[in-house]
């Protein structure tokens, strides 16, 4: 008694159709295919190197020790 038969799943199938709907289900199904498909994607790609390097010129260099100087 305290097991679940093939009955119990078939009834409880039958109430999520009746509640949901055929078409709310398969829409869910299909937001749910895409969100995996956008991971796998994400996970595949290889991460872009950021570019933190700054080049300065000497005259920038000047103006920041005369700015210090005050």
């Amino acid at each position: 008694m305290g097991a679940f038969s093939i009955w119990h799943l078939i009834v409880i199938v039958v109430l999520v159709m009746v509640l949901f709907g055929r078409g709310k289900i398969s829409e869910l199904m299909g937001d749910v295919a895409k969100g995996i498909k956008n991971f796998r994607q994400g996970m595949a790609d290889e991460p872009k190197p950021q570019v933190t390097s700054q080049v300065e010129t000497p005259a920038a260099d000047a103006a920041k020790s005369d700015a210090t100087k005050v």
